[in-house]
């Protein structure tokens, strides 16, 4: 007999909405699980769940049983994306705590179609976790760094910051093929260097953007900063990257020139993007270069 592994469901404000009967038959399984007459070590649904009542109090083991969350209704996402745009935020704790106020509202199979407020048990479930999954449904066009639902759902760093231990979980991402019959799982660290060196690193990739399309800025700004979103969330983003990115699109006086004749305000915002990098510590560079990025930022921001 196989061991029953717990697991946590955050799903979006979409899957929320489409599939509420679904996350309630997850929901509804879960429970079952955890009142299964089993060993511990056979069920760790179970086990965790008795562990929960313990730590929280007040709660029943069905109750503690509660793994499926999301946004309240008619909220969706996490916000964090929308933060990292801005440039306006100041702290990873300061994003973590919004991702846990927004994504703590639980599914109850025992009251269909009702999402409740569940912070506390929210959080006693996260800082459990070892392991972090996002399920892909991406063409073969678009890739994680060229939209920012997927970090804005990225728990990560928000598990680390809560573990008694501080150990950051393994960050997976898994992906359908072949007409949904097989499943490939990548390491995030491992498709976010690929992504970048085979898209926005690559001159075949950024200058048939930067001829093709009259966004072609506008672009490269915005995968840039979903590459600092994902290093703000999972800290899996090697900062090799940000300095091959820097020497390409910055340092090259020719190209500079080249991005603020075609779009001076995504231009603007590209350099934010490496500023914010830079201050934060998500790219290992010297402070001469951020001297030289916070000039450059205001020149830019003096031709708007």
């Amino acid at each position: 007999k196989m061991t029953a592994v717990d697991v946590i469901v955050s799903c979006s404000g979409v899957f929320r909405d489409l599939f509420i009967n679904q996350m309630a038959l997850i929901d509804r399984a879960v429970k079952m699980a955890a009142e299964a007459k089993e060993p511990p070590e056979m069920n760790f649904v179970r086990k965790h769940s008795f562990q929960l009542t313990q730590e929280l109090g007040n709660l029943t083991l069905r109750e503690a049983a509660t793994r499926v969350f999301s946004n309240a209704a008619g909220s969706y996402s996490a916000n964090i994306a929308a933060w990292v745009k801005s440039n306006e935020w100041e702290s990873e704790l300061q994003l973590q705590r919004q991702f846990l106020a927004r994504k703590c509202y639980a599914f109850n199979s025992d009251k269909p179609g009702m999402m409740e407020y569940k912070s506390e048990l929210f959080r006693a479930c996260l800082r459990s976790c070892e392991v972090v999954v996002q399920n892909l449904d991406l063409n073969d066009i678009l890739s994680i760094t060229d939209v920012p639902h997927y970090y804005d759902a990225d728990p990560t760093k928000v598990i680390q910051a809560l573990r008694f231990d501080d150990k950051k979980p393994l960050c997976l991402l898994a992906k359908t093929i072949k007409d949904g019959t097989e499943v490939e799982v990548y390491s995030l660290s491992e498709t976010i260097r690929l992504d970048a060196m085979s898209k926005i690193l690559s001159p075949d990739y950024f200058e048939r953007v930067l001829s093709q399309s009259k966004n072609g800025v506008r672009d490269i700004s915005n995968c840039l900063r979903n590459i600092l979103g994902w290093a703000v969330t999972s800290g899996e983003v090697d900062t090799f990257i940000f300095d091959i990115a820097n020497s390409l699109f910055l340092e090259d006086p020719k190209m500079q020139l080249r991005l603020r004749e075609k779009d001076n305000i995504n231009f603007r915002n590209m350099v934010a993007t490496f500023l914010k990098a830079g201050e934060h510590g998500y790219w290992d560079t010297s402070d001469a270069k951020i001297r030289r990025l916070r000039e450059l930022k205001k020149y830019a921001e003096s031709e708007i």
